[in-house]
């Protein structure tokens, strides 16, 4: 019996906005990365995010596990970015007080 034996690409690939995806799907590599990390299985990770292929997540977890170093410096910008996208809006918009405002706001509806 002859078992086929290829290598099949990893399932991540970038967005527009440069946010690497799992499966074509709206799943980050962050999400399954993080998941990991809190010790979850890639069963767990699957049925936390139903979209993703049971096979995809164990090639991800492997890229993962061979691609530490890089996987952690992407993560770590991400959380950078993630950061300065919220410093940026909470210039925008004040988020002190924001509780007050939408109760008095429910108040005046009652």
């Amino acid at each position: 019996m002859s078992l086929p034996v290829s290598a099949k690409p990893i399932p991540l690939a970038p967005d527009s906005d440069g946010v690497i995806r799992v499966s074509q799907t709206r799943v980050s590599l962050d999400s399954v990365a993080y998941a990991f990390n809190d010790g979850a299985t890639a069963e767990e990770i699957v049925q936390q995010y139903p979209s993703l292929p049971l096979a995809d997540v164990y090639a991800v977890i492997g890229y993962y596990l061979q691609n530490r170093d890089a996987v952690e410096a992407y993560l770590h910008e991400r959380q950078q970015q993630r950061q300065q996208i919220r410093q940026q809006n909470e210039a925008r918009f004040d988020p002190q007080g924001v509780r007050d405002r939408l109760l008095r706001r429910q108040k005046k509806k009652a």
